[in-house]
C-alpha cells in the first residue's frame, strides 16, 4: 500500500537520513579524531616519560653508595630500583601499545568517513526507504547490508566519543594527578642520581639516602599502575564496551519480513 508513511515508518526514515547526512557532512568523525589526537598525545607524554624513568633508573642501578668510616657499609641502588625497573619497561611497551591504539583508531576511522562508505551507506538506505515507504518490508539481505554498513561508518567514532566522555567524566582527573606524579619521581631519583657520593660519605648518611630511593621507587610503582588502568580502560575496555552496546542496538533495526504496521 502507498501514501503517506505512518508516524512510525516516518521516524525511521527520518533517523536513515539523519545518518546519512552525518556521514556525509563528518561532525561525529571531526570530534572522535580530535579526542583520539588528544589520547594520543596523552600516551605519548606517558610513553616518553617512562622511557626517560627508564634510563634514570638503568644508570641508578650501576651505582653504589658507600660509607666510608664503617667499613663494610655498601648498598646499590639498583637493589632497590632493579624491580622497579621491569615494571617501568613493561609500562612503557604498554603506553606504546596504546599510542599504537590511539593512532590505529584515527587510522580507521578516516578509512570508514571515506566518501566511497558514505556513497555505499547512501545507496542503501535508498534502496531500503523506496519499499519501506510503500508499506512492504525490504528484502531480508538489504537490511542487513545497511545495518552492516551503519556499524562500518559509525561504530568507531561513537566508540571513541563514548570512551573520552567517560575519560573526561571520571579519569582525567586520576591521569592528570599520576602524570604528575611520575615525572616528580623521575625528578626525584634524577636529583639523588646526581649526588656525588664519593667514599667520604658518612655511614649514617648511606641509610638515608636508600629510604629515599625506597620512597621514590614506591611512588613510580604506584603512579604507573593507576596510569595503566586509565589507559587500558580508555584504550580497550570501554571501547568494546560502547562497540557491544551498538552492536545490541543495531538489532533494533532488523526489522520482521512482514510488511510494517500502516
Amino acid at each position: 500500500m502507498s501514501g503517506f508513511p505512518t508516524p512510525r515508518r516516518a521516524a525511521l526514515i527520518l533517523l536513515l537520513a539523519a545518518a546519512t547526512a552525518l556521514a556525509w557532512l563528518g561532525p561525529l568523525d571531526r570530534h572522535a579524531a580530535a579526542q583520539a589526537e588528544d589520547g594520543l598525545k596523552r600516551a605519548l607524554i606517558s610513553f616518553a616519560t617512562a622511557r626517560a624513568l627508564n634510563a634514570v633508573i638503568s644508570v641508578l642501578a650501576g651505582t653504589e653508595v658507600s660509607g666510608g668510616v664503617v667499613v663494610g657499609v655498601k648498598l646499590a641502588p639498583g637493589q632497590v630500583l632493579d624491580p622497579v625497573n621491569d615494571l617501568i619497561e613493561r609500562f612503557s611497551n604498554l603506553m606504546l601499545a596504546a599510542s599504537i591504539a590511539f593512532g590505529a583508531q584515527l587510522l580507521l576511522m578516516k578509512m570508514g568517513a571515506s566518501w566511497v562508505m558514505s556513497a555505499l551507506l547512501t545507496l542503501a538506505a535508498l534502496a531500503w526507504i523506496v519499499p519501506y515507504w510503500r508499506g512492504r518490508a525490504p528484502p531480508d539481505w538489504l537490511t542487513r547490508v545497511l545495518v552492516a554498513l551503519l556499524l562500518v561508518r559509525f561504530i568507531l567514532p561513537v566508540a571513541a566519543l563514548g570512551s573520552d566522555l567517560a575519560y573526561h567524566a571520571f579519569m582525567a582527573g586520576e591521569y592528570q594527578t599520576s602524570q604528575r606524579g611520575i615525572e616528580r619521581s623521575a625528578a626525584s631519583l634524577g636529583a639523588l642520581g646526581a649526588v656525588e657520593l664519593k667514599e667520604k660519605t658518612r655511614w649514617w648518611d648511606v641509610a638515608g639516602k636508600l629510604e629515599e630511593f625506597k620512597q621514590a621507587a614506591e611512588d613510580v610503582v604506584e603512579h604507573s599502575i593507576r596510569l595503566a588502568v586509565v589507559f587500558l580502560l580508555q584504550t580497550v575496555v570501554l571501547p568494546l564496551l560502547v562497540m557491544w552496546l551498538l552492536l545490541r542496538a543495531s538489532r533494533l533495526l532488523w526489522l520482521p519480513r512482514q510488511a510494517p504496521p500502516l
